[in-house]
């Protein structure tokens, strides 16, 4: 008995060591943690739709194409005072999204010590369709756009290189780039394009005049804006032209300079130097106009019934004056004072309330 017992413990020994020379050569599970990996990159595509009646857009959409990520950073960027020099300046500042992103609330704009800009600052709207910005149209690609009021010493006075810096050191934006473009490194191209994108999303077509044009619900005129519509057609439309309601061009509109200006304002000359460019300045398109007060490149004009005033009567002859505004001897444009009041019945019409009051256009809560 004292034998087999013997042979039982040899037998056991044996297994045993088989069993641990055969787990000694299987890998060795790590035990320390690794670390977190990054949520996986994928943007979501943002639904841009070109409005029925508008024409093709300019922007170059396949070099930056809009993600709900490209967004949303742009936006954040927007309204950061971050990307002035004391931070007290965002773009939101300037272009106040209730006021059709115009700056309505001084006649000139404003910068940073509450300095004094030359000119009454442009709205931003339907810049997917824009072939030059600036009342000068000093910037001819949107994605160069922010580089002219960040560095401005009245605007925002600070350098896109030490903006850059702060939004690298922020805790917020790295996370906020790594979604919208899967890296981290935020660069020049990105910064600039993320911007881009937000503008790109304020697409105003949604007026009463754009649903009376597309036959849709809610797009009824009246008498008189139907009336204001014809005669805007007859007295207006070369420069206001198409659904933008511009040409896009430069033109001298017969407005003396500000005498108040510290210096002259010459407007696209300033760009040119082209003597024929002197006094020449951007046609803005009309949408919103009821919103985007005070009137002009100088501002000089507070009501549309102003306006309409100075084309009746009060175009100043000179070497530069359009051609539109000198027909047949005649400095300015015919209008009664029933014409003014149905042209401005009419441009209220444009007036896109959606657009206004759209929270997807204000900070992010």
């Amino acid at each position: 008995m004292k034998r087999w017992q013997g042979l039982g413990v040899l037998i056991s020994a044996g297994l045993f060591g088989l069993v641990v020379s055969c787990q000694s050569n299987e890998p060795v599970e790590p035990t320390t943690p690794t670390e977190p990996q990054p949520p996986q990159y994928q943007t979501t595509p943002y639904p841009w739709q070109k409005p029925a009646n508008f024409p093709d857009p300019v922007y170059d959409f396949s070099k930056n194409p809009l993600t709900q990520e490209g967004v949303r950073l742009g936006r954040a960027l927007f309204f950061d005072g971050m990307l002035s020099h004391d931070g007290t300046i965002t773009c939101g500042f300037c272009h106040i999204p209730e006021a059709a992103f115009a700056h309505t609330d001084h006649t000139l704009s404003h910068g940073i010590r509450d300095q004094i800009g030359p000119r009454n600052g442009l709205n931003i709207q339907n810049v997917a369709w824009s072939r030059a910005f600036f009342w000068d149209g000093g910037i001819r690609d949107l994605d160069l756009l922010p580089i002219a009021p960040i560095q401005n010493p009245v605007e925002m006075g600070d350098t896109l290189t030490k903006v850059l810096d702060k939004v690298r050191n922020s805790a917020k934006y790295p996370p906020l780039f790594y979604a919208a473009f899967g890296t981290r490194d935020i660069t020049q191209e990105r910064f600039l394009k993320a911007l881009s994108q937000f503008m790109l999303t304020m697409v105003s077509a949604n007026s009463r005049y754009d649903k009376y044009v597309r036959k849709e619900a809610g797009g009824t005129l009246n008498e008189q804006e139907l009336r204001g519509l014809n005669l805007f057609k007859q007295n207006c439309s070369t420069c206001h032209t198409g659904e933008l309601f511009t040409d896009q061009s430069f033109r001298n509109n017969g407005l003396l300079p500000n005498p108040n200006a510290p210096k002259p304002d010459l407007g696209r000359y300033s760009i040119t130097l082209n003597e024929s460019d002197r006094n020449k300045f951007r046609v803005p398109s009309l949408r919103n106009i009821e919103r985007t007060l005070p009137y002009m490149h100088d501002g000089r004009f507070s009501s549309l019934e102003a306006v309409l005033n100075h084309y009746a009567s009060g175009v100043k002859d000179n070497a530069a004056l359009d051609p539109v505004l000198k027909q047949n001897g005649q400095v300015g444009i015919a209008l009664t004072k029933q014409d003014q009041q149905d042209i401005i019945a009419f441009l209220r019409t444009l007036t896109d309330q959606q657009f206004v009051t759209d929270r997807q256009f204000k900070p992010e809560r």
